[in-house]
Formats: C-alpha cells, sequence, structure tokens
C-alpha cells in the first residue's frame, strides 16, 4: 500500500488526517477535512464504502442490506447527498403520505394515512390525526395533548434521558393501543426500540423534530438506486476528487501517539503517521483502538448496548404492491417497500420488510422466517396470495444500532478525546440523536470540525451549518453507523434458505 497521495497533491500540502472507517461518519470527516486543505487517508476494513448502508449482488439482481429512508428535516445527510452529486437519486415525496393498514379489522377499514396538509404546526397534521381511524375519539383527543406536552420538553434538560418514554406516555393518558397504533409505529423504526425501552430525551428529539418543528420536517424521501450507488460509488469518486487517499480491506491494528503530538496508525505492511486521526468505527472498535488515558473511563463504550434489525426479502412473479411502501398494525409486519426498480429486476415486484427492534426473529432460521412472514404478506396484500415466491432471503444485523435505552446518553462520548489529535465520530456518540444515517453525517461534521480547531485550518464553506433542530426519522434504518477498518465487523451477507447464520454486525 502506497502513501502517494491522489490527485497531485505534494506531501507537503497542509497537514495529514487519517480517517478510520468508511462508513457515513468517516466519509463525512474525510470530505469535510480534505475540502478544508487537510490530506487526508481514509482506511476501511471492508472491500467497499457506505459502513450499514451497502448493496450487494444476487441472481442478477442489486439487493440493499435493508431499508433506509430520510426525511426533508435531515440537513445533515441532505447535504452529504448533495456533496456526493446524488440528490436526484434520492428525491423526497412532496407531502408526507404514510398508508397505515390495520389488519385486526374488519375488510373495508383497515386502511389509514399518516398525511399533513399545508398548514402550520401543529395544524398540519391536525385532519390526519382527526380521521385517522384506527384511533377512537378519544384516544385521538389524548394523542393532541401529549403532543402538545411533547413539544414543550427542553431537550437539553439532562434530566430526559434517564427516563423511561413508555412511562411517559401512560403519565400522559395514553392508551396501549395509541402506543401501538401511532405512537410505536414511529418510533420502533426509527429508534429501534418500543416506547417502554426508548430513553425519553431520544423520543423527545424524533417527534419533536420530525412531527413538530416545521409542516414538511417528516415528509420522507429514500433512495431510487441502489444504496451502494450512493454510499460508495459516488462517495468515492467525490472523496477522489477531493484528493483524499482511499484504501479499503485495510485493517487497522492500532493507534499510538507520537513524542512529536503526531499520531501513528498502523495497518499490515506500513505505518501512517499524521497530525490528526478520526476514529469512525463502531463503538466497540473505538475501545479497542483508543490509547490509554485518551477518555476517562473507556469502559463506558462497552455499557452503550445495541439493537437488531431484520431484513425479509421477497421476490414475487408478478406485481403484489401498488404503492412505494406502506406500515401495518396487527401483524408482526413493520414496513414494506417496494424494491423492484431500484434493484434492476424486470418482471415481477421484488419486495423488502424491514423489521426494527427484532429481538424475537434475529436468529430464526430462514425457513422459521418463510413460514412467519409469507403468510402474514397475504395477509396484508390480497394480490399476493396466488402469487409464486420466486426468491426468498433475509439480511441480519445483530447489532444494527445502538440500544436507545434509558441513561444511554451518559455513555455517549463526544467528538473530542482527551488526547489532542484523536477524535471520534459515529451515530453512537453523542450527537444527541438515535442511530440514524443523519447522526452519523453529524458526528462526521463534528469529529471534522474539532479535527480542523486543533490543526489550525478554516472550516470549507460548503460546509453546511448545523441546525440543532433536525431530526432524521428512518423506518428500519439499517445502516447508520459508521464503517470499520479493525477488520472486527464482517460485512452483512444474505442468506440463502437453509443455510446457516453467517456472522454480520453494523
Amino acid at each position: 500500500m502506497s502513501d502517494k497521495p491522489r490527485s497531485g497533491i505534494p506531501e507537503s500540502a497542509g497537514r495529514h488526517a487519517v480517517v478510520i472507517g468508511g462508513g457515513l461518519a468517516g466519509i463525512t470527516a474525510a470530505l469535510a477535512l480534505a475540502d478544508a486543505g487537510v490530506r487526508v487517508t481514509l482506511l476501511e476494513g471492508r472491500p467497499r464504502l457506505g459502513g450499514l448502508a451497502f448493496s450487494f449482488r444476487r441472481d442478477g439482481l442489486t439487493v440493499d442490506n435493508g431499508q433506509h429512508v430520510y426525511l426533508r428535516c435531515c440537513t445533515a445527510y441532505r447535504w452529504f447527498l448533495d456533496r456526493i452529486e446524488g440528490t436526484a437519486l434520492a428525491p423526497i415525496q412532496n407531502r408526507l403520505d404514510v398508508p397505515v393498514v390495520d389488519l385486526a379489522k374488519p375488510e373495508g377499514r383497515r386502511l389509514g394515512r399518516l398525511r399533513r396538509d399545508a398548514l402550520p404546526v401543529p395544524l398540519h397534521l391536525g385532519r390526519s390525526l382527526a380521521t385517522y381511524p384506527h384511533l377512537s375519539l378519544a384516544d385521538r383527543a389524548r394523542v393532541g395533548r401529549a403532543a402538545l406536552a411533547l413539544k414543550g420538553l427542553d431537550l437539553a434538560d439532562p434530566a430526559l434521558d434517564a427516563q423511561n418514554f413508555g412511562d411517559w406516555l401512560t403519565a400522559h393518558g395514553q392508551s396501549a393501543r395509541a402506543v401501538e397504533a401511532l405512537w410505536d409505529l414511529v418510533g420502533v423504526a426509527t429508534l429501534n426500540a418500543v416506547a417502554g425501552d426508548s430513553s425519553l430525551a431520544l423520543a423527545a428529539m424524533v417527534f419533536k423534530t420530525g412531527l413538530l418543528s416545521d409542516p414538511g420536517a417528516a415528509d420522507i424521501g429514500w433512495a431510487h438506486v441502489p444504496l451502494g450507488d450512493l454510499h460508495d460509488s459516488l462517495a468515492r469518486k467525490a472523496l477522489d476528487s477531493a484528493g483524499v487517499r482511499t484504501e479499503v480491506r485495510t485493517r487497522v491494528t492500532s493507534v499510538s501517539p507520537e513524542e512529536n503530538g503526531g499520531w501513528s496508525v498502523e495497518v499490515p505492511g506500513e505505518t501512517l503517521r499524521a497530525d490528526a486521526v478520526v476514529l469512525a468505527v463502531p463503538q466497540r472498535e473505538a475501545y479497542d483502538l483508543l490509547p490509554a488515558g485518551a477518555l476517562d473511563d473507556p469502559e463506558r463504550l462497552l455499557e452503550i448496548g445495541t439493537a437488531p434489525i431484520l431484513n425479509v426479502h421477497v421476490v414475487y412473479d408478478r406485481k403484489v404492491l401498488d404503492v412505494p411502501f406502506l406500515t401495518a398494525l396487527g401483524t408482526p409486519v413493520q414496513w414494506v417497500f417496494d424494491r423492484t426498480e431500484a434493484s434492476g429486476l424486470t418482471e415481477g415486484q421484488y419486495l423488502a420488510v424491514s423489521q426494527s427492534a427484532a429481538h424475537e426473529d434475529i436468529d430464526a432460521p430462514v425457513a422459521a422466517l418463510r413460514e412467519r412472514y409469507l403468510p402474514e404478506l397475504e395477509r396484508l396484500l390480497p394480490a399476493a396470495r396466488g402469487a409464486t415466491v420466486r426468491d426468498f432471503f433475509v439480511t441480519r444485523e445483530r447489532t444494527a444500532t445502538f440500544a436507545p435505552t434509558p441513561g444511554v446518553g451518559r455513555l455517549r462520548p463526544g467528538a473530542r478525546t482527551k488526547a489532542s489529535g484523536l477524535y471520534l465520530a459515529g451515530a453512537w456518540t453523542a450527537t444527541g440523536w438515535p442511530a440514524t444515517m443523519e447522526s452519523a453525517v453529524r458526528s462526521g461534521v463534528s469529529a471534522a470540525d474539532a479535527a480542523l480547531g486543533t490543526l489550525g485550518r478554516p472550516r470549507p464553506r460548503r460546509l453546511f451549518a448545523v441546525e440543532e433542530a433536525a431530526y432524521c426519522i428512518v423506518p428500519g434504518d439499517a445502516a447508520s453507523d459508521s464503517g470499520g477498518a479493525t477488520g472486527r465487523t464482517p460485512g452483512q451477507e444474505p442468506e440463502d434458505p437453509g443455510m446457516p447464520l453467517r456472522g454480520g454486525t453494523r
């Protein structure tokens, strides 16, 4: 592996930074540093960039490891898309509109919608809530009162982190049905946990910013191409154009401070020296690489729990879903997305079923999952009842996100460490947000910002101004953390029916 920089940038040009991890956090940090004139080397252990938002090939199709969406309020991720020239490939719907089907209701009364009107907050959701058929009239009124109470919470209050969102909902008059049909409908997909397992601070961030900040904040966007086209191909092109030296399949074995104030990064066959290092890897890998004294209590990183996400992929011989996506009640199925065009399928239809907080199913055999989910899809989608299943497979992320449990906020470190020149990035760091693509990008910006201050470099003009009010809701988000360059996190692979489980973590 040569240490020669790309794009003809001489060795003496500016300072040198090494970014470890090629997920969204690492890519962002590398671009921000390079845009400020810093010479950057990006190291990624996997054979591709994108971390946990990636694609793979299967039987002629290009398949995403999981479904990922973002919202209009995701200013950081939208900046990222713009920076890699991918905005047009991941458009946003004109107005929030989510079909919600309740299979527990009689035929003809099952469909409801969560959609907004062109009115100011909170009136933009007033008509939708007033006519939402999955809640009683009394529940709708109580939901409105709870939403106003939620809007009044101070997100800067550290006491919120220690509280349980489920208990808060109960204390504010929310019935079990209201939690199921509304609060968890959004919260499970966003937080990767049910209300009773979620920090009030993180839940309040979701609902205040996504639904109660701006009328268009929750309008949904998603990639109309494979995620690999964005987070690997376009990202790598942007990195190359910025002069970043990018190395994949490169395992970092150690990070050490040098006597001159610089840093030494060891990879097989080479030692890289840098003025600054950004660790943009999952928390357990960061713990393994942190030098002594970098954090006051590094063991706290190991106390940050994780939560799984399961994605079920089904290819039918015909079209069975006539909307881009829907979500469901009264069934184990959570969110269903049409991935036909993005995958390159030309006949039939390919659906991705995204299952957050999938503790019950994450280790189930493929045959058992097939037996569980195909009948549920037939219940949900009448057109599937006579369709032939051409392919069925699953992707599993056993540690997809950090667990948003009460108290997790005190465990999440900021971008700066006690070691000058060493910084942390990743959705698990102290962004104040749950584990989403938006949080990962914001963490990369924070780490780059801190490093630029130490390196004495100005902030690049094209780097967006962080807006603390923005938040991203990602149903079934399976790719919010950073990439792994230590070689301890193998990439997720699809599983064929009957095949044993393969390791793969977020």
